[in-house]
């Protein structure tokens, strides 16, 4: 789904940016250009970052046998 039409930057986008190593909102703009042109995008940019974000910020312990 696009999230940024000025951009043409999908909630994929986003996701492959986080798994890439992008943390913060400030990140996510400088290498994907979300939110950087009219700005209307913005809040659904945030929780698209934010819900990519959530299993990176607690990631599953790993299973030791």
């Amino acid at each position: 789904m696009y999230i940024c039409l000025c951009n043409a930057v999908t909630d994929g986008d986003i996701r492959r940016a986080v798994a890439g190593g992008v943390r913060t909102f400030a990140e996510l703009q400088a290498r994907t250009g979300c939110s950087d042109c009219c700005g209307c995008c913005e809040p659904e940019a945030r929780a698209t970052l934010d819900a990519a974000l959530a299993p990176v910020a607690f990631p599953l312990p790993l299973v030791t046998a």
